[in-house]
């Protein structure tokens, strides 16, 4: 490639990147920040300040040290101690470069990012990332800033792989041992691979495992129409003709078996899983809704325990 094309790859990148950015600060600030913060709670709390009690503060927090020398009600206020750890783990395989939709599996995976990283970061919490294949490609270790997360965005963009093909375990191993236990780790990939499921196991025991699944729209294929399709892993290529109604079933048959067999493996794990679908036409929500899903779900079954 040239020099010239190199520039122009680089300007064009930096451009998708700052897009992104700008585009999930809004949605971090509306939406994300504060779900993010009431799901992904600290290890514990500190102590803030002592302050005057008004109606509805919680009886029990009364500081009564402080209420006998002032002769009116105190209270103790405490805020989280947050030092959470958030890991990225992002498949860099073939399969995540292509697609029929507007935007490829990478470019939502570094939306994803973007707007949980941010968040993150907002919340005073480190982000780190491994991008990985069938092995692992490249490991950034966590820290807190905004410029540090936007690299990890550019990554999730234009980092290179090694190989095209797609192993889940080597970096669930990586990332299990790499980070003191209590890390939120979001694995981000097609899950188009099997054989990861007791390397998800291990990992889950010591960390807040979530995996992220991104859905091609060839998923769902229209009900008529021919389509050439290719692995990107190796590269057969076949042609299906969505009009044959038994080619049809059969296809969606293979599909609905890949995303039950997926979806029990997660299970098995105690791994939560947040579909996020690529979509075929400019959707500016398509990352936000299934997160604020996720939060909303981690919320509800967090009151009732």
């Amino acid at each position: 490639m040239a020099v010239e094309d190199h520039a122009a790859e680089l300007t064009k990148l930096i451009a998708e990147v700052r897009r992104i950015e700008v585009q999930s600060k809004r949605l971090v600030t509306e939406m994300l920040a504060g779900s993010y913060h009431s799901v992904f709670r600290g290890a514990g709390i500190e102590f803030d300040e002592v302050r005057q009690y008004i109606d509805g503060d919680d009886p029990r927090s009364v500081d009564w040290n402080v209420t006998a020398r002032v002769g009116t009600p105190f209270v103790k206020k405490y805020v989280d101690e947050r030092a959470l750890t958030v890991l990225f783990l992002l498949d860099l395989s073939g399969s995540m470069s292509g697609g029929f939709g507007v935007w490829s599996a990478r470019q939502v995976a570094a939306r994803v990012v973007a707007s949980l990283g941010l968040s993150a970061v907002r919340n005073n919490d480190r982000v780190g990332f491994v991008g990985f294949s069938d092995q692992v490609e490249k490991w950034v270790p966590p820290r807190k800033s905004t410029g540090h997360t936007l690299r990890i965005i550019r990554d999730c963009l234009a980092l290179p792989a090694t190989s095209v093909r797609t192993r889940l375990d080597p970096a669930l191993e990586f990332a299990g041992n790499a980070l003191p236990d209590g890390a939120i780790i979001f694995l981000i990939s097609d899950f188009l691979c099997d054989g990861w499921r007791r390397s998800l196991v291990r990992c889950a025991l010591r960390h807040d495992v979530v995996a992220i699944r991104l859905l091609p729209p060839e998923l769902d294929p229209p009900e008529g129409g021919m389509m050439r399709l290719q692995d990107p892993e190796t590269g057969v290529t076949s042609v299906v003709d969505w009009g044959h109604e038994a080619d049809r079933a059969a296809y969606l048959a293979n599909v609905a078996a890949w995303r039950a067999r997926t979806q029990a493996d997660l299970r098995h794990a105690q791994v939560d899983l947040v579909d996020v679908p690529l979509p075929r036409v400019f959707d500016s929500n398509v990352v936000v809704r299934p997160l604020l899903r996720f939060f909303h779900m981690r919320a509800w079954r967090g009151r009732r325990r």
